[in-house]
C-alpha cells in the first residue's frame, strides 16, 4: 500500500463538521506545512483540537482567520489573537481543558476507553455539568474520551509504510493523536524505505498512519 501522497489529496478527507486533531506544542512538532496547505481548504464548521492553538508565527492563526472552525478544544489560547476574538464573539466556541486532562482524553480515545475520572478541576468551573464521584475520601470528575475524524501530525523521519521517528519535544501530542483519529496524515521531514528506521526508534507504528506527505525542503 502506497501511503505517499500530496497534501491536497490527503487533506481532501476533511469534510464539513469534522473533528480535526492537530499535533504540536506551540511550535514544537507542529505540522506547519499541512496547516499551510489547509488554509484555503473548503471545509467549514470544524472542531479543532490542539494543545494551544499555536503562536503568531504558526499557521493555525491563518487557518482560524479563514473561519474554518466553529469550535476549539484546547488548554489555552494566550498566543492566538484570532482564537481570542472567536471567544469574545461566541464564548461557547471554546472548550478549555487542563493540559493533563486533554492529553488523557485523547489517549483514552485511542485506547478505546470511553471515559475516566480525575481530581483535576473538582470545585472549579471545569466541573460544571460533569459527573462528580467520590472514591475513598476524594472527589473526581468524569471526563469523556476524545476522538477525531482526521489527525494532522509531524515526524522527523517516516518510512514508506508510515512508521514514524519523532524527535524530542515533537513527542508531545503527535503520538497520541495518531491513535485517536479515523484518518491520520503525517507530515515528514524525510521519507525513507521500510526498514531504514531502527525498530527501537519508532515512535508511532505505521498501522496508525493513512497518508504520508513530505515537507518541502527549505531553500
Amino acid at each position: 500500500m502506497n501511503k505517499l501522497t500530496t497534501a491536497r489529496d490527503a487533506l481532501a478527507h476533511i469534510k464539513d463538521g469534522d473533528i480535526v486533531m492537530v499535533g504540536g506544542f506551540l511550535q514544537g512538532g507542529s505540522p506547519e506545512y499541512l496547516l499551510e496547505q489547509f488554509i484555503d481548504h473548503p471545509a467549514r464548521h470544524l472542531t479543532i483540537v490542539n494543545n494551544d492553538m499555536g503562536t503568531p508565527n504558526t499557521n493555525m492563526v491563518r487557518v482560524l482567520e479563514n473561519r474554518r472552525a466553529d469550535k476549539l478544544i484546547c488548554t489555552y489560547i494566550a498566543q492566538n489573537a484570532v482564537a481570542q476574538e472567536m471567544y469574545k464573539e461566541n464564548p461557547g466556541c471554546l472548550e478549555l481543558n487542563p493540559q493533563g486532562t486533554l492529553t488523557e482524553r485523547i489517549r483514552c480515545g485511542g485506547a478505546g476507553i470511553p471515559a475516566f475520572y480525575t481530581p483535576t478541576g473538582v470545585g472549579t468551573v471545569i466541573a460544571e455539568g460533569k459527573e462528580v464521584r467520590r472514591f475513598g475520601d476524594k472527589e473526581y470528575l468524569m471526563e469523556l474520551a476524545l476522538r477525531g475524524n482526521v489527525g494532522l501530525i509531524h515526524a522527523a523521519v517516516v518510512d514508506e509504510f508510515g512508521n514514524c521517528f519523532m524527535k524530542g519535544s515533537a513527542k508531545n501530542y503527535n503520538p497520541i493523536i495518531a491513535t485517536a483519529c479515523d484518518y491520520v496524515i503525517v507530515e515528514a521531514d524525510e521519507v525513507v524505505p521500510v526498514g531504514a528506521i531502527d525498530s527501537e526508534l519508532i515512535t508511532v507504528s505505521g498501522i496508525f498512519i493513512d497518508a504520508i506527505v513530505t515537507r518541502p525542503k527549505e531553500d
